[in-house]
């Protein structure tokens, strides 16, 4: 079991590294959108299930990671807003957590919520 706990950290810091050094979208029309998603998303962004997360856009994903962290600020991921959109990420491929919302999924919630 710890080898798993330790293969999954692994590949949860490489995505999070690898999600880090994106490209930047510098193009108005993508960031009119981003914005808008940001603002929908914020309201009910601990609700976001995978299914959910899994289509959405870069900036979306984003937006979505960083309101559940506003939301929750004894989170675990507090102040690693990127290594919580990686983690997110990765447990959100598995079909097994497609029902489950981001933030019960990878653990973005404070111990106790």
């Amino acid at each position: 079991m710890k080898r798993f706990s330790v293969v999954v950290l692994t590949v949860a810091t490489m995505a999070a590294a690898l999600a880090g050094c994106g490209g930047s979208d510098s193009d108005s029309g993508s960031a009119a959108a981003s914005s808008t998603a940001a603002s929908s998303t914020t309201d009910k962004a601990a609700q976001t299930t995978c299914a959910e997360f899994k289509n959405l856009d870069t900036e979306a994903e984003k937006a979505v990671v960083e309101a559940i962290l506003a939301e929750n600020p004894d989170s675990p991921y507090a102040g690693s807003p990127n290594v919580a959109l990686g983690t997110a990420k990765l447990v959100c491929l598995s079909e097994a957590n497609a029902g489950k919302t981001v933030a019960a999924a990878a653990g973005l919630l404070a111990a106790g919520k």
